[in-house]
């Protein structure tokens, strides 16, 4: 085959793949509501501002695996409601095992007993550690299938495109869609999913009443509850697991160094974190860490005339890489009498 037509098969070929249309899918209703959705990183906010502003939908986020409530939670609650606002509710998932999903499902509902939430429950389950599409499909199920077992409300799920094509499964998909995907006038086509009843377009939206950034979105109408009666009180079930805190990997770090910080052990974390090689994590990647990580109780300890770090540590059992870490010291040479440490 000549050159001449080998080129002319390459254009041809890269032409198609140019003329190959991006489906999006598509809103399930036509009408549409514009929305924000907040948790406490956003502050203060000033709900009245917001509703001026043309919002007509909030999702707020309620908590945090076992036990974390959002510290803004209810008072974002009251005033959303007190300004004519319509709430969701969402809670981000941390649970690694299907009852950990029921757990944090039974205490997302707790958070909202006694609420009249006007939308659908969302459930945020974004960070994956090291759990196979597998688990993670499972987990998503438990959760969701515990909330409407126990709220008697509908449940939907967010997730970005990504996600909701190479991770969720059909079994996930017979809930309905929150999507998150930014620079798109519509989501794309994720094979799971047709249709939208949540967009999440911008994280980087400006709105009056609110300083900085929040993320934006639009809401169909499928995505309010058919009533907004308030839900039953549910108990918060009280695990005795405690909650579980995410930890961003940085650059040089080892698990060993991780494991040191949370005074805990690397062989816990590669066990709950399904890690194969604990000599092999990458920057960027989440470590879940138990709150229960037996933490030692600190006391201070004021530095005498002579003292070293290496002594101290040594005095209290511990590393000078703690007490580095702990204490913030930024020359671990250079420490001064009179000052405080926490060992």
């Amino acid at each position: 085959m000549s050159k001449k037509i080998i080129s002319m098969i390459l254009v041809f070929s890269i032409v198609l793949i140019w003329m190959i249309p991006v489906f999006a899918i598509e809103p399930s209703s036509n009408t549409i509501y514009r929305g924000i959705d907040i948790s406490e990183w956003q502050g203060d906010i000033k709900f009245r501002e917001v509703k001026e502003a043309g919002i007509e939908i909030v999702y707020i986020r309620a908590g945090q695996g076992f036990s974390y409530e959002d510290s803004k939670f209810e008072e974002n609650y009251e005033e959303a409601k007190r300004n004519g606002l319509k709430v969701g509710a969402y809670h981000y998932v941390t649970a690694r095992t299907e009852e950990e999903a029921r757990q944090q499902a039974r205490f997302f509902v707790s958070l909202v007993s006694g609420k009249e939430i006007d939308c659908k429950l969302a459930m945020d389950f974004e960070s994956f550690g090291n759990l196979s599409n597998s688990e993670i499909n499972r987990i998503a199920v438990a959760f969701a299938e515990e909330v409407e077992r126990i709220s008697q409300k509908e449940v939907i799920v967010y997730s970005n495109t990504y996600d909701a094509r190479y991770v969720f499964s059909r079994e996930v998909a017979k809930y309905p869609l929150w999507v998150a995907q930014y620079g798109v006038e519509e989501p794309q086509d994720n094979g799971n999913w047709n249709y939208w009843e949540g967009f999440q377009y911008s994280s980087s939206g400006r709105i009056s009443g609110i300083n900085g950034n929040v993320d934006l979105d639009r809401y169909t109408e499928d995505i309010l509850l058919n009533s907004n009666d308030a839900i039953n009180h549910v108990e918060d079930p009280k695990v005795n697991k405690e909650d579980r805190i995410l930890y961003k990997v940085r650059r040089g770090d080892t698990l060993s160094e991780i494991a040191l910080k949370f005074n805990t052990t690397v062989g816990h974390l590669a066990a709950i974190n399904s890690i194969k090689n604990p000599n092999l994590i990458y920057t960027g990647e989440i470590i879940v860490i138990s709150h229960n990580y037996n933490n030692r109780k600190t006391k201070e300890y004021k530095i005498k005339i002579g003292d070293t770090l290496s002594e101290i540590a040594l005095k209290f059992n511990t590393t000078v890489n703690y007490l580095v870490e702990i204490n913030k010291i930024k020359n671990p040479n250079l420490i001064y009498a009179g000052e405080y440490l926490i060992v």
